[in-house]
Protein backbone atom coordinates (compact mmCIF):
# COMPACT_ATOMS: atom_id res chain seq x y z
CA UNK A 1 0.00 0.00 0.00
CA UNK A 2 1.33 3.60 -0.38
CA UNK A 3 0.50 6.71 0.79
CA UNK A 4 0.22 10.17 -0.63
CA UNK A 5 -0.69 13.41 1.09
CA UNK A 6 -0.96 17.05 -0.24
CA UNK A 7 -2.08 20.21 1.08
CA UNK A 8 -4.98 21.96 -0.36
CA UNK A 9 -7.04 25.44 -0.22
CA UNK A 10 -10.06 25.66 -0.36
CA UNK A 11 -12.47 28.50 -1.74
CA UNK A 12 -15.59 29.49 -0.15
CA UNK A 13 -18.44 31.34 -2.69
CA UNK A 14 -18.45 33.79 -0.27
CA UNK A 15 -17.63 34.92 2.91
CA UNK A 16 -19.02 32.26 5.58
CA UNK A 17 -19.66 34.34 8.91
CA UNK A 18 -19.95 32.65 12.14
CA UNK A 19 -19.97 33.15 15.87
CA UNK A 20 -16.58 32.27 15.86
CA UNK A 21 -14.99 34.64 13.18
CA UNK A 22 -15.72 35.12 9.05
CA UNK A 23 -13.65 33.07 6.51
CA UNK A 24 -13.01 32.93 3.10
CA UNK A 25 -11.15 29.88 2.75
CA UNK A 26 -10.18 26.94 4.09
CA UNK A 27 -6.73 25.08 4.39
CA UNK A 28 -6.96 20.86 3.67
CA UNK A 29 -5.04 18.13 3.55
CA UNK A 30 -5.63 15.84 0.98
CA UNK A 31 -4.63 11.93 2.21
CA UNK A 32 -4.63 8.96 -0.63
CA UNK A 33 -3.83 5.29 -0.02
CA UNK A 34 -3.20 3.13 -3.23
CA UNK A 35 -2.84 0.11 -3.55
CA UNK A 36 -2.18 -1.88 -7.35
CA UNK A 37 -4.53 0.82 -9.78
CA UNK A 38 -7.03 1.81 -7.00
CA UNK A 39 -7.04 4.89 -4.96
CA UNK A 40 -8.72 5.64 -1.63
CA UNK A 41 -9.33 9.51 -0.65
CA UNK A 42 -9.53 10.86 2.69
CA UNK A 43 -9.21 14.77 4.05
CA UNK A 44 -9.38 16.72 6.90
CA UNK A 45 -9.18 20.69 7.22
CA UNK A 46 -7.81 23.25 9.28
CA UNK A 47 -10.27 24.88 11.50
CA UNK A 48 -9.00 27.55 14.18
CA UNK A 49 -11.32 27.06 16.86
CA UNK A 50 -10.10 23.42 16.89
CA UNK A 51 -6.32 24.49 17.08
CA UNK A 52 -5.59 22.25 13.32
CA UNK A 53 -2.20 22.25 12.58
CA UNK A 54 -2.02 20.66 8.87
CA UNK A 55 1.48 21.29 8.97
CA UNK A 56 1.88 18.80 11.99
CA UNK A 57 0.10 16.62 10.45
CA UNK A 58 2.20 16.48 7.63
CA UNK A 59 5.19 15.82 9.47
CA UNK A 60 3.30 12.59 11.47
CA UNK A 61 2.57 11.24 8.48
CA UNK A 62 5.63 11.50 7.30
CA UNK A 63 6.77 9.97 10.69
CA UNK A 64 4.41 6.97 10.03
CA UNK A 65 4.50 6.55 6.59
CA UNK A 66 6.87 3.29 6.44
CA UNK A 67 4.05 2.01 8.76
CA UNK A 68 1.43 2.29 6.66
CA UNK A 69 2.96 1.39 4.22
CA UNK A 70 3.25 -1.74 5.21
CA UNK A 71 -0.01 -2.58 6.07
CA UNK A 72 -1.18 -5.49 3.92
CA UNK A 73 -4.75 -5.48 3.00
CA UNK A 74 -7.53 -5.76 5.85
CA UNK A 75 -10.87 -5.07 6.69
CA UNK A 76 -10.91 -1.30 7.66
CA UNK A 77 -12.01 -2.14 11.17
CA UNK A 78 -8.79 -4.03 11.74
CA UNK A 79 -7.11 -1.19 9.88
CA UNK A 80 -8.50 1.14 12.26
CA UNK A 81 -7.59 -0.84 15.31
CA UNK A 82 -3.89 -0.26 13.66
CA UNK A 83 -4.58 3.41 12.74
CA UNK A 84 -5.46 3.76 16.84
CA UNK A 85 -1.71 2.77 18.16
CA UNK A 86 -0.64 5.49 16.06
CA UNK A 87 -1.43 7.94 18.70
CA UNK A 88 -3.42 10.37 15.38
CA UNK A 89 -5.58 13.39 16.19
CA UNK A 90 -9.13 12.36 15.54
CA UNK A 91 -9.02 14.68 12.36
CA UNK A 92 -6.07 13.01 10.56
CA UNK A 93 -7.84 9.67 12.17
CA UNK A 94 -10.40 10.52 10.28
CA UNK A 95 -8.69 11.42 6.97
CA UNK A 96 -6.80 7.92 6.90
CA UNK A 97 -9.87 5.84 8.09
CA UNK A 98 -11.80 7.36 5.35
CA UNK A 99 -9.26 6.54 2.54
CA UNK A 100 -9.07 2.91 3.83
CA UNK A 101 -12.28 2.54 3.14
CA UNK A 102 -12.64 4.39 0.04
CA UNK A 103 -9.71 2.01 -1.29
CA UNK A 104 -11.57 -1.12 0.11
CA UNK A 105 -14.31 -0.87 -1.13
CA UNK A 106 -12.82 0.12 -4.77
CA UNK A 107 -10.70 -3.32 -3.97
CA UNK A 108 -13.78 -5.34 -3.22
CA UNK A 109 -16.25 -4.05 -6.06
CA UNK A 110 -18.72 -2.74 -3.27
CA UNK A 111 -19.58 0.64 -1.84
CA UNK A 112 -19.47 1.63 1.63
CA UNK A 113 -23.39 0.83 2.28
CA UNK A 114 -22.86 -2.89 0.69
CA UNK A 115 -19.71 -3.54 3.06
CA UNK A 116 -21.89 -2.30 5.56
CA UNK A 117 -25.41 -3.75 4.61
CA UNK A 118 -26.72 -0.47 5.46
CA UNK A 119 -30.38 1.34 4.32
CA UNK A 120 -30.69 3.92 1.35
CA UNK A 121 -34.13 3.87 1.43
CA UNK A 122 -34.69 7.05 3.56
CA UNK A 123 -31.78 9.02 3.14
CA UNK A 124 -32.55 12.69 5.11
CA UNK A 125 -32.23 15.98 3.21
CA UNK A 126 -29.43 18.15 4.04
CA UNK A 127 -29.79 21.74 5.59
CA UNK A 128 -28.10 24.88 3.96
CA UNK A 129 -25.82 26.79 6.41
CA UNK A 130 -26.89 30.56 6.45
CA UNK A 131 -24.15 32.78 7.89
CA UNK A 132 -24.37 35.34 10.69
CA UNK A 133 -25.98 38.74 9.49
CA UNK A 134 -28.62 40.81 9.13
CA UNK A 135 -31.79 39.18 9.85
CA UNK A 136 -33.78 40.55 6.98
CA UNK A 137 -31.13 39.06 4.59
CA UNK A 138 -30.80 36.07 6.13
CA UNK A 139 -35.02 35.49 5.80
CA UNK A 140 -34.32 36.99 2.19
CA UNK A 141 -32.00 34.09 1.59
CA UNK A 142 -34.43 31.15 2.89
CA UNK A 143 -37.04 32.10 1.09
CA UNK A 144 -35.18 33.05 -2.32
CA UNK A 145 -33.35 28.99 -1.49
CA UNK A 146 -34.37 25.78 -3.71
CA UNK A 147 -33.60 24.36 -0.37
CA UNK A 148 -36.19 23.04 2.20
CA UNK A 149 -33.69 22.70 5.55
CA UNK A 150 -32.11 25.90 6.61
CA UNK A 151 -29.32 25.75 9.27
CA UNK A 152 -29.06 29.72 10.76
CA UNK A 153 -25.85 31.00 12.62
CA UNK A 154 -25.99 33.43 15.02
CA UNK A 155 -23.97 35.39 16.98
CA UNK A 156 -25.59 36.31 20.64
CA UNK A 157 -29.34 36.03 21.08
CA UNK A 158 -31.52 38.60 19.11
CA UNK A 159 -35.14 37.60 20.29
CA UNK A 160 -36.77 39.76 17.69
CA UNK A 161 -34.77 38.19 15.09
CA UNK A 162 -35.64 34.51 17.11
CA UNK A 163 -39.66 35.73 16.69
CA UNK A 164 -39.57 36.37 12.40
CA UNK A 165 -37.59 33.29 12.00
CA UNK A 166 -40.12 31.30 14.12
CA UNK A 167 -43.13 33.38 11.78
CA UNK A 168 -41.02 32.13 8.45
CA UNK A 169 -42.85 28.55 8.94
CA UNK A 170 -40.05 26.91 7.17
CA UNK A 171 -37.69 23.97 8.77
CA UNK A 172 -35.11 25.99 10.88
CA UNK A 173 -32.18 25.19 12.95
CA UNK A 174 -30.08 27.89 14.58
CA UNK A 175 -26.86 27.31 15.66
CA UNK A 176 -24.75 29.81 18.14
CA UNK A 177 -21.76 28.47 17.52
CA UNK A 178 -21.51 29.10 21.50
CA UNK A 179 -22.56 32.10 21.63
CA UNK A 180 -25.64 32.29 23.59
CA UNK A 181 -25.78 33.18 27.34
CA UNK A 182 -27.03 31.44 30.22
CA UNK A 183 -29.88 33.59 30.47
CA UNK A 184 -30.78 33.56 26.55
CA UNK A 185 -30.44 29.33 26.85
CA UNK A 186 -33.06 29.63 30.11
CA UNK A 187 -35.43 31.99 28.03
CA UNK A 188 -35.04 29.16 24.90
CA UNK A 189 -36.12 26.32 27.03
CA UNK A 190 -39.01 27.86 28.46
CA UNK A 191 -40.56 29.49 25.46
CA UNK A 192 -43.00 27.04 24.10
CA UNK A 193 -42.73 28.54 20.65
CA UNK A 194 -38.90 27.26 20.17
CA UNK A 195 -40.23 23.71 19.84
CA UNK A 196 -40.86 25.15 16.00
CA UNK A 197 -36.53 24.89 15.43
CA UNK A 198 -35.64 21.56 14.66
CA UNK A 199 -32.89 21.68 16.91
CA UNK A 200 -30.43 24.55 18.49
CA UNK A 201 -26.88 23.46 18.09
CA UNK A 202 -23.99 24.10 20.87
CA UNK A 203 -25.29 27.31 22.60
CA UNK A 204 -22.73 27.26 24.92
CA UNK A 205 -18.59 27.54 25.34
CA UNK A 206 -17.39 23.42 25.43
CA UNK A 207 -18.45 21.95 28.99
CA UNK A 208 -20.81 25.18 30.14
CA UNK A 209 -24.06 22.85 29.22
CA UNK A 210 -25.04 22.16 32.75
CA UNK A 211 -27.87 25.54 32.25
CA UNK A 212 -29.80 23.33 29.49
CA UNK A 213 -32.81 21.37 30.26
CA UNK A 214 -33.32 18.17 28.27
CA UNK A 215 -37.21 18.33 29.27
CA UNK A 216 -37.21 21.86 27.57
CA UNK A 217 -38.39 23.11 24.95
CA UNK A 218 -35.80 23.56 23.27
CA UNK A 219 -34.13 20.39 21.38
CA UNK A 220 -30.40 21.42 22.39
CA UNK A 221 -28.00 19.58 20.18
CA UNK A 222 -24.52 18.98 21.36
CA UNK A 223 -21.51 19.68 18.35
CA UNK A 224 -18.40 20.70 20.23
CA UNK A 225 -19.49 19.19 23.54
CA UNK A 226 -19.94 15.80 21.71
CA UNK A 227 -16.52 15.17 20.26
CA UNK A 228 -16.90 11.44 20.45
CA UNK A 229 -18.05 7.94 22.01
CA UNK A 230 -17.00 8.84 25.71
CA UNK A 231 -18.96 12.07 25.76
CA UNK A 232 -22.77 10.75 25.17
CA UNK A 233 -23.42 9.28 28.89
CA UNK A 234 -22.60 12.46 30.39
CA UNK A 235 -24.84 14.63 28.36
CA UNK A 236 -27.80 12.86 28.54
CA UNK A 237 -29.16 15.28 31.04
CA UNK A 238 -28.54 18.44 28.85
CA UNK A 239 -29.08 17.37 25.10
CA UNK A 240 -31.80 15.57 23.21
CA UNK A 241 -29.55 15.29 19.89
CA UNK A 242 -25.64 15.46 19.11
CA UNK A 243 -23.94 16.05 16.21
CA UNK A 244 -21.56 13.46 14.65
CA UNK A 245 -18.81 15.05 12.43
CA UNK A 246 -16.28 12.11 11.27
CA UNK A 247 -13.66 14.75 11.69
CA UNK A 248 -14.19 15.01 15.20
CA UNK A 249 -15.05 11.14 15.94
CA UNK A 250 -11.94 9.69 14.03
CA UNK A 251 -13.44 8.96 10.85
CA UNK A 252 -17.01 6.01 9.56
CA UNK A 253 -15.38 3.21 11.67
CA UNK A 254 -16.29 5.06 15.22
CA UNK A 255 -19.03 7.33 13.23
CA UNK A 256 -20.98 3.78 13.01
CA UNK A 257 -20.10 2.59 16.73
CA UNK A 258 -20.92 6.47 18.03
CA UNK A 259 -24.31 6.21 16.01
CA UNK A 260 -25.08 2.66 17.43
CA UNK A 261 -24.39 3.90 21.22
CA UNK A 262 -26.09 7.17 20.97
CA UNK A 263 -29.26 5.23 19.42
CA UNK A 264 -29.23 3.43 22.74
CA UNK A 265 -29.44 5.82 24.61
CA UNK A 266 -32.28 7.83 23.29
CA UNK A 267 -30.40 10.51 21.33
CA UNK A 268 -31.37 12.48 18.07
CA UNK A 269 -28.64 12.33 15.72
CA UNK A 270 -27.47 14.52 13.02
CA UNK A 271 -24.40 13.94 10.47
CA UNK A 272 -22.29 17.54 10.05
CA UNK A 273 -19.26 18.45 8.50
CA UNK A 274 -16.87 21.42 8.09
CA UNK A 275 -16.30 22.96 5.13
CA UNK A 276 -15.05 20.27 2.86
CA UNK A 277 -14.85 19.44 -0.71
CA UNK A 278 -17.21 16.56 -2.07
CA UNK A 279 -14.02 14.40 -0.70
CA UNK A 280 -15.11 14.92 2.95
CA UNK A 281 -18.91 15.40 1.77
CA UNK A 282 -18.77 12.14 0.22
CA UNK A 283 -18.13 9.86 2.99
CA UNK A 284 -20.60 11.94 5.09
CA UNK A 285 -23.47 10.83 2.87
CA UNK A 286 -22.92 7.87 3.32
CA UNK A 287 -24.26 7.66 7.17
CA UNK A 288 -27.40 9.59 5.73
CA UNK A 289 -29.61 6.76 6.13
CA UNK A 290 -29.24 6.11 9.71
CA UNK A 291 -29.80 9.40 11.08
CA UNK A 292 -32.79 12.10 12.22
CA UNK A 293 -30.71 15.15 10.75
CA UNK A 294 -28.31 16.13 8.18
CA UNK A 295 -25.70 18.92 7.42
CA UNK A 296 -23.78 18.44 4.68
CA UNK A 297 -23.25 21.41 2.59
CA UNK A 298 -19.99 21.81 3.02
CA UNK A 299 -18.75 20.92 -0.58
CA UNK A 300 -22.16 23.49 -1.84
CA UNK A 301 -20.10 26.63 -0.29
CA UNK A 302 -16.33 26.24 -1.82
CA UNK A 303 -15.72 27.11 -5.76
CA UNK A 304 -12.96 25.12 -6.27
CA UNK A 305 -14.63 21.74 -5.73
CA UNK A 306 -11.50 18.58 -6.42
CA UNK A 307 -13.52 15.97 -6.37
CA UNK A 308 -16.60 14.16 -7.36
CA UNK A 309 -18.49 11.49 -5.91
CA UNK A 310 -21.41 11.19 -3.06
CA UNK A 311 -22.95 15.03 -3.20
CA UNK A 312 -26.03 17.34 -2.08
CA UNK A 313 -28.37 18.68 -4.81
CA UNK A 314 -30.45 21.07 -3.47
CA UNK A 315 -30.70 19.26 -0.01
CA UNK A 316 -31.32 15.94 -1.38
CA UNK A 317 -28.42 12.94 -1.15
CA UNK A 318 -27.21 11.96 -4.34
CA UNK A 319 -25.15 8.73 -3.55
CA UNK A 320 -22.70 7.75 -6.34
CA UNK A 321 -23.03 4.06 -7.70
CA UNK A 322 -19.32 3.45 -8.00
CA UNK A 323 -17.67 1.27 -5.32
CA UNK A 324 -16.11 2.75 -2.56
CA UNK A 325 -16.77 6.19 -1.32
CA UNK A 326 -17.29 6.77 -4.90
CA UNK A 327 -14.30 9.54 -5.01
CA UNK A 328 -13.07 10.62 -7.91
CA UNK A 329 -10.60 13.27 -8.16
CA UNK A 330 -10.95 16.46 -10.93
Amino acid sequence: MELRFELKRLQLKETFSIAYGNYDKREALLVELSYQNWKGYGECVAIDYYQINLQNFVLKLKDIQAQIEAQKIIHPKDFFKFLLNLNLHPFLLSALDCAYWDLFGKLENKNFIELNQLPTNNLVESSITISVGNSDHQIERINKSKWNKFKVKCKGLNKNDVEKLLQLNQNIALDSNASFTNEDCIWLQNNVEVQKFSYLEQPRPIGNYHVLKKEGFANWMADEDSQNIDSLEELIPYYKSINIKLMKCGGLTPALEMIKKARELNYKIMVGCMTESTVGISAGCVLTSLVDYVDLDGANLISNDYASGNFVENGKIILSEKPGLGIILK
